[in-house]
């Protein structure tokens, strides 16, 4: 058997599914803007155009041998605002502009205005809807305290400690449901914490534990911690998190109760010696750059994937995508897929 293979959250929505997403537009200004009135001009159809969206998302990862798919985040308009639509305390009518990303864009942005608790468990039904596609095991991907917080205006906490718990408990039940539902892979997205590795450190982690908090044994908790999506694919200079600060949280990780941890390598690689931070914890590695246009062939994922094998068991050792593979196209992404999918199964394990 070869290595295991894994998808990261988003996937490229049919023409079918008319719902706004960023990755036509990524860091728009108004990335809310007319989901709602999309979702609802589909009525009644609603529910069996994301089942089959959301079905060929996932079937098109398990035609392509991905072992872990995810659902393909086929009813988001983003993976972050999603969610927020089910919290109590946010506001999507008035909107208040907020500079994100330490500074690399503007955006009009959903604002905290009451305590933020739960309006209704939703992603239990997001993952039925999913795992009917496939006998593998569907991942189901949420986003993390820290990342939620930077990405919403809090006119009502004024303290991201806190109202990164906030969220955490609300990330909680969540979790908790999905477990009982059934669903063995849940991952917390928490990009926020390689832009800001100091935040992450003095309370983003703590509540990043508080959402898997009482997750049963049986179910992997994974967290995700990419460094900066581009505007458009094959953009060149754009900003991303500084190179160290995966090595600047990696104990911390590695002590964390997280089972599995995504990081990205294809877009800039990483001295392969951090992988030597992480002796209990999988590493899911990124070895496919899901912003740029041209196809990794099969040999170098290969090659990439060995030279961190000299740093890591094969055991812990994941093959994936540096991020979701919304912006690059349903034909691309399938071929970028095929191609990882080949690379990590010849490796022996």
């Amino acid at each position: 058997m070869g290595l295991l293979t894994t998808t990261i959250g988003a996937y490229p929505k049919p023409e079918y599914v008319e719902l706004p997403d960023w990755f036509g537009n990524l860091d728009t200004e108004l990335p809310t803007k007319g989901w709602a009135e999309a979702l609802n001009k589909m009525g009644d159809d609603a529910e069996s155009i994301l089942e089959k969206g959301t079905h060929e998302a996932v079937q098109d990862q398990v035609d392509a041998g991905i072992d872990i798919p995810t659902d393909g985040e086929i009813a988001r308009e983003n993976y972050i605002h999603y969610h927020c639509r089910h919290l109590e305390g946010m506001d999507f009518v008035n909107l208040t502009e907020k500079t994100l990303r330490t500074g690399n864009y503007s955006s009009f942005l959903p604002t905290v205005r009451g305590p933020v608790k739960p309006r209704d468990l939703f992603l239990a039904n997001d993952w039925k809807r999913a795992q009917k596609a496939t006998d593998k095991q569907v991942k189901i991907t949420m986003p993390g305290p820290l990342t939620v917080a930077d990405t919403v205006v809090d006119e009502y906490y004024c303290n991201q400690k806190d109202f990164g718990k906030a969220i955490a408990e609300a990330l909680n039940q969540e979790v908790l449901s999905l477990a009982d539902a059934g669903c063995k892979h849940i991952q917390i997205d928490e990009p926020l914490f390689a832009r800001y590795p100091d935040r992450a450190l003095e309370f983003g982690v703590e509540n990043l534990e508080r959402a898997f908090h009482g997750c049963p044994k049986g179910v992997t908790r994974t967290t995700h911690m990419c460094c900066g999506y581009p505007d458009v694919i094959d953009a060149v200079d754009y900003p991303k998190a500084p190179r160290e600060s995966y090595f600047q949280i990696a104990d911390v990780m590695e002590a964390s109760s997280v089972m599995a941890l995504s990081l990205e390598d294809a877009h800039r690689y990483n001295d392969l010696s951090l992988l030597e931070h992480f002796k209990t914890t999988t590493i899911i590695f990124g070895v496919v750059a899901i912003a740029k246009s041209r196809l990794e062939t099969v040999e170098e994922i290969r090659s990439r994937l060995l030279d961190a094998l000299e740093h890591i068991d094969a055991s812990r050792l994941i093959a994936g995508p540096d991020c979701g593979l919304g912006i690059l196209g349903r034909e691309l992404a399938i071929q970028k897929m095929k191609n990882l999918t080949e690379a990590a199964h010849s490796i022996k394990t």
